[in-house]
């Protein structure tokens, strides 16, 4: 850049000299170029400047943004990591990936569509982590399936909302209706404590996990269907209404946010334990894969990318 501006600034001069000789209506025509010459030069420099400037903010803020993030060590620059479709592995994929692969890592996303085999694939050590639970369903899964999953950060929270096809509001659910709810004990105790909580039902309050049988005062005579958590979105169609997690309302083109009629408050001490959390297995806390992967996803990138992409249906769980 330097060499262009230098070569504008002799051309000038020589374009002067030739003209000098021509006169006094050469000299000031001369005047004339040289001027303009040197402008061009000037508004040449200082847009190169301007460019220059630019391009070390943006290098400096590259920098910064991984700066936190450890390289690979040696050889192995490839981690894995298990994750629901959405809103998880669309985050690894646009966010993550990127930011990984500035510091020389290669990352894997390997998306699962249930809440199984996530953690019993991570447990058998075929991946290095996963991305997708909650950390009161990780403790649930650590006892009833004696896995030694631990959690190493909290990335988001994806409140909880009931839905329904058929009615547009919770006072047009009719006596005796179907309600859909999650099969296993932490989903399906949140769902039902969802419901308490506005005042449709009421629950044992001395149990921490509840299924259908701990409800206690059931005034409308509500009928509890409990399925799968990734079918919930399909039994619509044959339910009066269903409460359904986050991820899974999104994968089926709801918005918690805005299509729910009921959803989970989310500035309450008690929802911190439906935090979404980047889990790995024990002993692994402190590789250096769990350290790079634990920096990307608690970045400001991708805590932009969650409040941009999502319109508070996912809400960062870090500052």
């Amino acid at each position: 850049m330097k060499k262009k501006i230098v070569g504008t600034v002799l051309t000038g001069i020589l374009a002067a000299g030739i003209l000098a000789g021509c006169g006094q209506s050469a000299s000031e025509t001369t005047a004339a170029a040289t001027t303009a010459a040197a402008t061009e030069a000037a508004t040449e420099a200082e847009t190169t400047d301007a460019a220059t400037e630019a391009e070390s903010t943006e290098a400096a803020a590259d920098a910064a943004d991984t700066a936190d993030i450890p390289a690979p060590e040696g050889d192995d620059n490839k981690i894995s990591i298990g994750a629901t479709p959405v809103p998880h592995a669309q985050i690894l994929e646009d966010v993550v990936a990127p930011l990984l692969e500035a510091k020389g890592w290669d990352l894997d996303v390997v998306v699962f569509n249930d809440y199984v085999q996530p953690n019993t694939t991570l447990e058998d050590g075929d991946i290095d982590a996963n991305y997708f639970q909650t950390t009161r369903y990780l403790e649930e899964e650590n006892k009833e399936r004696s896995l030694h999953l631990v959690s190493v950060a909290e990335i988001h929270l994806e409140p909880m909302g009931f839905y329904s096809k058929s009615v547009g509001s919770i006072d047009e659910l009719p006596d005796g209706a179907s309600i859909g709810v999650p099969n296993d004990g932490s989903n399906e105790s949140r769902a039902l404590r969802l419901l308490a909580d506005n005042g449709l039902i009421e629950v044992d309050e001395s149990k921490e996990i509840l299924t259908a049988k701990d409800v206690t005062s059931n005034p409308k005579n509500f009928e509890f269907v409990e399925v799968e958590a990734a079918s919930l979105p399909r039994t619509l169609d044959d339910v009066d209404a269903a409460v359904i997690n986050g991820n899974y309302a999104l994968e089926a083109g709801f918005s918690p946010a805005k299509d729910a009629l009921l959803a989970e408050q989310t500035n309450t001490e008690a929802i911190k334990q439906y935090f979404n959390d980047l889990v790995v297995k024990e002993g692994n806390e402190e590789s250096v894969k769990t350290q790079a992967l634990k920096a990307a996803l608690t970045s400001p990138e991708v805590k932009q990318y969650i409040e941009d992409s999502y319109d508070g249906s996912v809400i960062p769980a870090f500052d």
